[in-house]
């Protein structure tokens, strides 16, 4: 028995390319504003997160290539070593007081932002708690970390109570939660998670990749959304959504980020974010902070696109927010609904299991404060056309 043999016994991905029905690593070969360029083709953008349109914002790209050309394009170190920039430093500034925190520490990536907070305050004997629904990133850290794990049914609070019940007293206690959750689109019950930390004394964090730029009236996230950030202890984000860039951060007690800083493994030991993906993020914050306006856009056309799937007769499940699901159930089915609407040049992404429960496979849509009025009637108009001709709706 080889080590490979489960490589060459996987042969799915080479079956749906032979079908012309393979949807991944899809090369986009051309990105203006919400349309891309795939296979020589022209297609409407409804499958990014770039929420707030700031992806090709000329300020944006001119800060990035004003950075290049004082920094280069790498550190070539660790940010605990020589990779730490005067940049690095202002942007942490930036963040913790954006997001109303002692302090904030930029990671690489997101998933490394994740892992560096889970594995380093995640002890033995320690206990995370989870909702079932959370971010890959979480699963692995939890997986990685030496604590105890467990998972509640998805914004079920009697079953978080359950769980957290069911622990020592004694031991160290985190609830991490999704703000937004990526794929259907609804909120996490933070008011419930924090009145329930309160009373078994658990300390909570929530991975707000998708609200922050978007959520509240500030875009600061979910937690401002719900008016509850004094009560959120650590704060997670990304700088791939609406920040337009590559990265992560977390932010909260001055003395609980310096200990992560100076314990994360996968801060430590990577290469830091480069300089024009920093610079990227300190003018998408300059944008977040004083155009509101970009968000009051962004929400109306999330109403308009969710009322117009409803209307149509597609189930959108829980969403609340920019990301609208077309859940569809089969894998065949959300394939073939796939297929069809990207010959009509609209390009989504079609989720399976594991990403969702396996009875729920959906295109998963998601929407920009950039995008026309004209692209958001055609992208309707594609998927009444495609939904009736697979019967999906009537």
């Amino acid at each position: 028995m080889s080590i490979f043999d489960k490589c060459y016994e996987f042969t799915r991905a080479d079956e749906a390319i032979a079908m012309g029905m393979y949807p991944y690593f899809m090369p986009i070969q051309e990105v203006s504003g919400n349309t891309v360029r795939v296979d020589g083709k022209e297609m409407i953008m409804v499958g990014s997160n770039n929420y707030l349109g700031l992806q090709d914002h000329p300020k944006v790209m001119k800060a990035a290539q004003d950075a290049v050309k004082r920094y280069g394009v790498a550190t070539c170190g660790s940010r605990f070593l020589n990779g730490t920039l005067d940049i690095h430093l202002e942007l942490e500034e930036r963040l913790a007081k954006f997001i109303k925190k002692e302090a904030a520490l930029a990671f690489s990536t997101g998933f490394q932002t994740n892992q560096g907070i889970i594995t380093t305050l995640i002890g033995r004997g320690d206990a995370v708690v989870t909702d079932k629904m959370v971010h890959a990133s979480i699963v692995d850290a939890c997986r990685l970390s030496y604590g105890h794990v467990f998972k509640y049914k998805h914004n079920d609070m009697a079953d978080l109570e359950k769980q957290l019940a069911s622990l020592d007293k004694d031991i160290g206690k985190l609830i991490i939660v999704d703000g937004v959750y990526s794929m259907e689109g609804d909120f996490t019950n933070l008011p419930g998670v924090i009145e329930v930390a309160k009373k078994y004394n658990a300390k909570v964090m929530v991975d707000d990749a998708h609200g922050i730029g978007v959520m509240g009236k500030n875009g600061r996230g979910t937690s401002e959304h719900f008016g509850v950030e004094d009560d959120v202890d650590l704060v997670m984000g990304t700088f791939s959504k609406s920040f337009a860039s590559l990265g992560g951060f977390v932010a909260g007690d001055k003395k609980v980020i310096s200990y992560i800083k100076h314990f994360a493994r996968s801060l430590i030991f990577s290469a830091s974010i480069t300089p024009a993906s920093v610079a990227t993020v300190l003018a998408t914050l300059d944008i977040i902070e004083n155009e509101p306006e970009r968000r009051e856009k962004l929400w109306s056309i999330t109403k308009k696109m969710k009322d117009g799937f409803q209307a149509m007769g597609y189930n959108t499940g829980p969403t609340e927010t920019p990301i609208i699901p077309i859940i569809i159930g089969t894998v065949e089915l959300t394939f073939l609904l796939w297929k069809l609407v990207k010959e009509e040049g609209i390009f989504t992404n079609p989720v399976i299991f594991p990403a969702v429960p396996e009875d729920k496979s959906l295109i998963r849509t998601s929407y920009s404060a950039t995008h026309t009025d004209e692209q958001l009637e055609r992208v309707l108009a594609t998927f009444e056309k495609c939904g009736k001709q697979l019967v999906i709706i009537k």
